[in-house]
């Protein structure tokens, strides 16, 4: 079914005005915005009819005379003079199950060649965002696999997490990794991820990724790619919204992934100013910022009484040359709930992901973990920033005392730990497993070119010698005396292996 049968299918029941009635005509198109005289009593985010070219237009401006809209698909048809109908109805998209492992663009409509999408349910693109009496705290931990985020800088189901920082550094990675390590999670989310003016070749190897990690099954991309008119792209993230909070509604948790927010700013800037609304900073319309938070507004923990079903929201923002204080940027992590900072300089010393730990927060802080992770990542942070001051301290002087010196070997190897390589999310009990070797290991007497197959060695001996550790975590979210005096003695035997004698050097 095409996308034109799609909302006449919507308008089913509808009583259109009389011909004599809310009829317009184009006064001006351009770039798939067409300035439409005679819709007296058209309203806002309504849909109208462009007779004759066979696609419809969302209403975007009201003016004393004429409206602005913009046109959803080609223009080629449309001209000076084409008769425009109202629909008296406002955007609504296809939602639901039957959506699930699909490609569709951001009116709803397959990209994928796998046959019309069946489902009977619609919700309006445009919906508020859930109110404080309708929220509860952000508790229930979002694990994404990445040690360094699950450790340091904790997601939460229901929170807006940002992810920011230069071309490459890979932002899409830590979102993917976080769609792949939903597989094994226990309450499993719903994964929405949406391509927001992304090249069709990187959307392809995408879903490829995805299909073969088996996380399609439960993920719906939405695709907006720079070839499609503006328009798509300023809606593929409400879209992605909107299939969301289907099931956040029903009680169950999702996750969105807007891939990224910096081109809808662009394509929203785009339609604004051919609708010759007045530029601001940067050329952006004064309603940049509003754009954004109704948007990330909606992603939330609703209450028990409200089913207690949650959206999660990972933006992603694009920076150039690292800086955090252009308008965009500026204005998403003041939306969001902490913000994931990829920074060039770990990029450059093969840290991946490239975290910049100092400037990167979460605002939910310790209560979206388990407590297993909470016990053993404690010291974690703290011990890191330690490092990272004393190590650019060391640069200036050869003189250190040996504690200094033991804090900077130690932190050598912690960093060397939290490497992880794309596409490989660790479950959380490994996780668990290998932050605990990281803080109370006594890693510092490890060779630095052993590290990596120590991490490996451990997660092997605690898996053959004491697996019911790992079932443990897994399974109570906690981690007693008894399986942390059972993960030393794993990790004193592999010490041994490697001929450090009695764990110790």
């Amino acid at each position: 079914m095409d996308i034109i049968e799609q909302f006449k299918k919507q308008l089913t029941g509808i009583n259109l005005a009389p011909e004599s009635e809310e009829i317009g005509e184009v006064v001006e198109i351009k770039d798939n915005v067409a300035k439409i005289s005679g819709l007296k009593g058209v309203g806002n985010f309504e849909l109208v009819e462009f007779e004759g070219a066979n696609t419809f237009g969302l209403v975007l401006n009201l003016e004393e005379h004429e409206v602005g809209v913009a046109v959803l698909g080609s223009d080629e048809k449309i001209k000076e003079g084409t008769v425009v109908k109202r629909t008296k109805k406002v955007f609504s998209l296809p939602v639901g199950e039957a959506l699930l492992g699909r490609v569709v663009n951001p009116l709803g409509e397959p990209l994928d060649g796998k046959g019309e999408i069946k489902t009977k349910t619609y919700l309006p693109l445009e919906r508020k965002g859930p109110s404080v009496i309708e929220r509860q705290p952000v508790n229930t931990p979002l694990h994404t696999g990445i040690k360094a985020i699950d450790a340091l800088i904790p997601i939460g189901r229901g929170q807006r997490e940002l992810i920011i920082g230069d071309r490459g550094l890979g932002k899409t990675a830590i979102a993917i990794d976080a769609i792949i390590n939903q597989k094994n999670e226990k309450n499993r989310p719903i994964c929405v991820y949406v391509a927001c003016g992304q090249k069709k070749s990187k959307v392809q190897r995408l879903i490829a990724t995805l299909e073969k990690a088996g996380a399609m099954e439960y993920t719906i991309v939405v695709c907006a790619t720079p070839d499609d008119p503006a328009s798509f792209v300023y809606l593929a993230p409400f879209t992605g919204a909107t299939m969301g909070e289907y099931f956040r509604d029903k009680g169950q948790d999702a996750l969105a992934v807007y891939d990224d927010l910096t081109r809808q700013a662009w394509a929203w800037r785009e339609i604004s100013l051919i609708l010759r609304r007045p530029p601001g900073r940067e050329a952006f319309p004064g309603d940049v910022f509003y754009l954004h938070s109704r948007l990330l507004e909606r992603a939330a923990r609703l209450s028990e009484e409200m089913g207690g079903g949650s959206l999660t929201a990972l933006p992603i923002i694009e920076t150039q040359a690292g800086d955090v204080s252009g308008y965009i940027p500026t204005n998403v992590i003041s939306i969001t709930d902490g913000q994931i900072f990829l920074d060039a300089t770990p990029f450059k010393k093969e840290q991946k992901p490239a975290i910049n730990i100092g400037t990167s927060v979460s605002r939910v802080g310790s209560s979206a973990q388990m407590k297993a992770t909470k016990k053993v990542s404690g010291r974690l942070k703290l011990d890191l920033a330690q490092f990272q001051e004393l190590e650019r301290f060391s640069e200036f002087t050869e003189e250190l005392d040996p504690q200094t010196k033991l804090i900077i070997e130690k932190g050598k190897r912690m960093t060397l730990l939290l490497r992880q390589t794309d596409l490989f999310p660790l479950p959380i009990e490994k996780e668990v497993i290998s932050i605990f070797a990281c803080i109370n290991g006594g890693i510092e007497d490890i060779p630095l070119d052993k590290i990596i197959s120590f991490e490996r060695d451990l997660l092997g001996e605690v898996e053959i010698s004491c697996p019911e550790v790992l079932k443990e975590i897994k399974e109570t979210r906690d981690l007693s005396e008894e399986s942390t005096k059972k993960i030393l003695e794993a990790i004193k035997k592999v010490k041994v292996s490697y001929g450090i004698k009695g764990g110790q050097k």
